[in-house]
This record gives structure tokens, sequence and C-alpha cells, in this order.
């Protein structure tokens, strides 16, 4: 993997990584109100759980192969 793409890479975790963050504040604020939206509260969720396998699958690509 070239450095060009490791630097972009690097980028787009530390985007999700912001983005997660901001969905669990919004997921916490939304839980708590006392008129909460269950659908949204859900979509909510399920946007972060696809932030968490993508921010996965991009931290797995960081990691040099290793020939066995």
């Amino acid at each position: 993997m070239q450095v060009q793409d490791q630097a972009a890479i690097a980028h787009m975790l530390a985007e999700l990584r912001v983005e997660h963050r901001d969905l669990d504040v919004a997921i916490e604020h939304l839980a708590s109100s006392f008129s909460r939206d269950e659908l949204q509260l859900t979509r909510l969720k399920k946007r972060k759980l696809q932030l968490k396998d993508h921010i996965a699958r991009l931290e797995s690509k960081l990691i040099p192969d290793l020939d066995a």
C-alpha cells in the first residue's frame, strides 16, 4: 500500500470516528428526551453500527500483510 493510500485511509478514519462520536451524543440526547422518537433512535443506532463496521474495515487495511 502506498503512503498516499494510507494517508487517505487515515483521513477517512478520522472523519468516520468524529461522525461516530457525534452519533453517540445524538443517540444519548434522543434517548433521554421526554418525547423520544423510537424510529429515529433505531435509525441512528443502525447508522452508528454501519460506521463501526466501516471503521473496522479501514483499520484492517492499514495493517500490513505478512507473508507466511
